[in-house]
């Protein structure tokens, strides 16, 4: 895909380099909360939710499908029939007791490196899109260039802390060797954090084998540098494919999002309290078993929470029982005392319209007000998560700058200054050439880049300007201004030499009619 080109006289070195000096692309530090969070259950009721899940480990057992997963639970006492295993209670405590409450999480340049857990939160981009819609808004397959183009807006967008990997599957590449190239456009083009392709067992090896280049494999012994997400099958089921990741990761020292796929009333039971004991368990289970591998490795409680139509049969996003299951998962996770993920700005729309807004809003206060520590999915996704829109991405990602903005809580600090000011100006008057006005106004209240609030004669003689076609412009300029952050020379000869070798180990295979 290649960026539209604005006029010379718009976008010569001079502009570019004069937009740069006044947008300010620093990397927005881990958020911290300070508001209070939504908690519905009290404790009996917790205990209630904990009670059900223990009683599902241990009387109805859990699937590994997996002969090494079994062989791992048989060596650590627990009771294995066929391919069903049962965790009695006191296993699973013991076991999820030795996962880190807190942790860093350290990215190529250290300034960008996040504190993560209790209280501490990261917005992280969707990913998985087999289409996006474009910097015309075409919905199309991707592209290796496509991804890159996402990988450098997640660099630029202040509020966002990782290039996450495959925003979008990169058609143009052949399926059996595409996460090699997905995780060198991670590194490359973003010196944030980012995750890893947990598609096979092999290829979380290729992953954590490019990290150690980047890293150091001594390094990543004692420092968290990338994660994993290991999705089950609900209800109750583990794959050897995702296990055999998280072997990988777990062994490495790397964390891995133990996320229990949940469509609400098709994989869990119909109602709110039943699928979060079912989700409980099928994410206690994973949790424990990355302990079985290591002990103390971090890990991260997990879920993708949907709810399905009873109409339809379709995944819906922005529901209020999605909210519910989000505030009571995240007194769970601080319960077990683990740091835990949501999901983010999810959309059902086909298009950037009002239902993908309100959907991604209801979501994004929720998973703030729940307390969520990796809050993934935070920029682009819609349609279920069929495409990822280049201007619902930065749209997205000024949302979470609010959502930033409003969960720091707060500020006290010019308090008296403001009360003097009060003094000052006395009835009737106005604030605007105060000097405590004239010191504060930059932070005193967020001011949207991407929502218009002029009025709205001024919006038409700027020509009716809509959202999507703001955030599109706004894509735009940023691709432009885009500077890439130096990688070592030899760090990136060696990871261009691994892929080089890997890719002629691996046998080009691509997947059936991809251009769908």
């Amino acid at each position: 895909m290649s960026v539209a080109t604005a006029s010379p006289a718009r976008r010569g070195r001079g502009a570019r380099k004069a937009a740069r000096e006044t947008r300010d692309f620093a990397m927005l530090p881990a958020l911290r909360r300070r508001l209070p969070l939504t908690e519905p259950m009290d404790d009996s009721q917790i205990a209630r939710i904990d009670a059900a899940s223990m009683d599902i480990l241990e009387n109805v057992g859990v699937v590994f499908r997996d002969p090494v997963a079994l062989e791992d639970w048989r060596n650590v006492g627990a009771d294995v029939r066929g391919e069903t295993v049962h965790l009695d209670r006191g296993l699973v405590r013991a076991l999820i007791k030795t996962i880190p409450e807190s942790f860093t999480i350290h990215a190529r340049n250290p300034a960008n490196s996040l504190p993560f857990g209790k209280d501490h939160s990261i917005f992280v981009p969707m990913t998985g899109a087999p289409y996006l819609r474009d910097l015309d808004d075409v919905r199309r397959n991707p592209t290796l260039e496509d991804l890159a183009n996402f990988h450098k807006l997640s660099h630029m967008l202040p509020a966002l802390h990782s290039s996450a990997h495959h925003i979008v599957e990169p058609y143009d590449h052949p399926i059996s060797q595409r996460h090699l190239r997905i995780t060198y456009s991670s590194m490359k083009y973003s010196d944030k954090t980012f995750m890893g392709m947990t598609t096979s067992p092999k290829n979380a090896e290729d992953v954590l084998e490019m990290c150690a280049l980047l890293f150091g494999a001594a390094y990543m012994e004692t420092h968290p540098v990338v994660t994993g997400n290991i999705n089950g099958n609900s209800p109750l089921v583990w794959d050897e494919t995702m296990l055999g990741a998280l072997r990988a990761f777990s062994r490495r020292n790397q964390p891995v999002l133990c996320s229990p796929f949940v469509l609400g009333g098709a994989n869990t039971p119909a109602s709110v309290a039943p699928s979060v004991a079912q989700l409980n368990a099928e994410a206690l289970s994973a949790l424990a078993y990355t302990q079985v591998i290591r002990p103390g490795a971090p890990a991260i409680y997990g879920h993708y929470l949907s709810t399905v139509s009873m109409k339809s049969g379709a995944p819906m996003a922005g529901t209020p029982e999605i909210s519910l299951m989000n505030f009571m998962i995240g007194q769970l996770a601080r319960f077990y005392r683990v740091p835990w993920r949501s999901s983010n700005t999810l959309g059902g729309a086909k298009t950037f319209d009002a239902q993908a807004g309100y959907e991604s809003a209801m979501t994004l206060n929720a998973v703030l007000m729940a307390g969520a520590n990796y809050i993934w999915h935070s920029a682009g996704w819609n349609e279920a998560g069929m495409h990822c829109s280049m201007a619902k991405f930065v749209v997205d990602a000024e949302m979470c700058a609010m959502g930033y903005r409003m969960a720091e809580g707060i500020r006290w600090d010019d308090f008296d200054e403001a009360m003097n000011a009060v003094r000052d100006i006395g009835p009737g008057g106005h604030y605007l050439g105060h000097a405590h006005t004239l010191e504060n106004f930059q932070r005193a209240f967020f001011m949207p880049e991407l929502f218009d609030n002029n009025s709205i004669e001024q919006w038409q003689a700027e020509g009716s300007v809509e959202i999507t076609e703001r955030g599109l412009r706004h894509a735009r300029a940023l691709l432009q201004d885009y500077q890439e952050p130096r990688l070592d020379e030899g760090r990136d000869e060696a990871l261009r030499d691994y892929i080089a070798r890997r890719e002629r180990e691996i046998p080009a295979v691509d997947a059936l009619n991809q251009a769908h």
